[in-house]
């Protein structure tokens, strides 16, 4: 397998990895994921890793790179299903996944997009500073 499934749900991108990843493939996935979100204009990613056990410091780098390059193309980036070993391991290496929000299962990382999504979509509140009482 060279590719890594990216779904596209209205607005989002859905990635789910069921295999642990290689490298050659951590960075198809990078490369991919930026395409989809130029090519589909989307507003969020979900990345779902629950099956994954173990994340080395390369596969938390690529995921802090989607996470930064997704938000310079105007897409939050939620990574769910994170077991806490990947967690404490993610923690141990210094990795802070900067630009990557975090949910415990898909449903809850969707709630999640649709929430950041709404607000960066609410105009801001406009008020007349000239008006008088």
């Amino acid at each position: 397998m060279d590719r890594i499934p990216i779904l596209r749900m209205g607005k989002f991108l859905l990635v789910t990895i069921q295999i642990d990843l290689y490298d050659r493939l951590a960075t198809n996935l990078e490369s991919d994921l930026v395409q989809m979100v130029n090519k589909t204009e989307a507003k969020g990613v979900l990345i779902d890793i629950s099956a994954l056990s173990i994340v080395d410091s390369f596969m938390g780098r690529i995921l802090g790179n989607i996470g930064s390059m997704s938000k310079i193309m105007d897409a939050e980036t939620v990574v769910v299903g994170m077991q806490p070993a990947v967690a404490i391991t993610l923690i141990e290496l210094g990795l802070e996944l900067k630009g990557v929000h975090t949910a415990l299962n898909v449903e809850k990382g969707m709630e999640l997009l649709k929430e950041k999504i709404a607000s960066d979509e609410e105009p801001p509140d406009e008020t007349d500073e000239d008006s008088t009482e």
